[in-house]
């Protein structure tokens, strides 16, 4: 494939960036600062996204993710994945990008890099979502993580301000049906971070409007995007713990999977190190401990999905040695 060619794939496919631009979103703008970290982390997303459509092969795209600053990396990765994505579900994609990418230094990124596979879900039309999902019997649920980031910062008045669910979402097909709606919320949840220029207090009152049942899922999102992300200061992550009352096992369980992410790839940077102290009442790497150990190592019984069981006993350990 030529050098053209690509560039001009790279053209076709890359979302704008001005679609990142808080204004162009009705986004709030708490400061010049937050306002900066929000979009160079839409920007670095579609570098990503543009490394995935113009490369070669993935390993071509990793030089350029590498290149990215530590704190915005695993952002450029789950860009890259929604664009192999996107790649393997076109018409004459060679169908294995993801696989390669997740062989290689994506799998480092892999819980950004499911996200990421979300997104191009909500781009794609359903009946080429069978080419992408993933089959990971726990990680999967991350892709409708992405998926309802995605409509909630793109769709922001249908999915945040008249607080839209799905009657039946459609994947994964085997169900089951009432989980996909928690998932979904639990991207709502990160992207409210977004929405509200991560101003804590404005977070809280918007996660108020939505009904109670609604709120854990919510919070738990917040609390992943505030670790992950950053963009608030200890003062300020102290009243969104203060504020989140009985959901904040959620959110203590939200930053346990962010440091996590973040170790595995690592890409620990001192904002995380503020919010899980905050958050989970210790350092980024015992709490990445808390969630990877939690992780189930075997199939689980019942209706419950493995992922949902993870997330509660990540939950249930932070309440049982008193910090929520």
């Amino acid at each position: 494939m030529t050098s053209v060619w690509r560039g001009l794939r790279r053209r076709i496919l890359t979302p704008s960036t001005s679609a990142t631009k808080l204004g162009v979103r009705g986004f709030h703008e708490k400061d010049a600062e937050s306002k900066e970290l929000l979009e160079t982390i839409g920007s670095t997303f579609l570098g990503g996204f543009s490394h995935a459509a113009e490369a070669r092969t993935t390993g071509e795209a990793e030089v350029g993710l590498e290149r990215v600053t530590v704190r915005f990396r695993g952002f450029a990765y789950e860009g890259a994945a929604m664009g192999f994505a996107i790649r393997d579900a076109l018409p004459f994609g060679r169908g294995d990008n993801i696989s390669r990418f997740l062989a290689g230094r994506g799998q480092s990124h892999v819980y950004m890099a499911y996200v990421g596979i979300g997104w191009a879900m909500a781009r794609l039309p359903r009946v080429l979502w069978t080419r992408i999902a993933p089959t990971d019997p726990v990680l999967r649920w991350l892709a409708l993580d992405g998926y309802g980031f995605h409509q909630a910062y793109f769709h922001t008045n249908r999915y945040v301000h008249e607080r839209y669910q799905h009657d039946r979402f459609p994947w994964p097909v085997e169900g089951p049906q009432w989980y996909a709606n928690r998932v979904l919320d639990q991207g709502v949840g990160r992207a409210l971070w977004f929405v509200c220029g991560t101003a804590p207090a404005l977070v809280v009152k918007t996660i108020e409007t939505f009904p109670r049942h609604r709120w854990p899922d919510l919070y738990a999102g917040t609390g992943l995007a505030a670790t992950y992300a950053g963009g608030a200061d200890e003062s300020e992550l102290r009243t969104l713990w203060d504020a989140a009352g009985d959901c904040r096992p959620q959110v203590a369980q939200g930053a346990a999977f962010a440091a996590s992410a973040r170790l595995r790839a690592g890409l620990v940077v001192p904002h995380n190190e503020v919010a899980t102290r905050v958050f989970c009442g210790m350092p980024a790497a015992e709490a990445a401990q808390m969630s990877d150990g939690n992780r189930p190592d075997a199939p689980v019984r019942g209706d419950e999905p493995a992922y949902e069981v993870w997330r509660r006993r990540v939950a249930n350990e932070f309440v049982s040695i008193g910090r929520c």
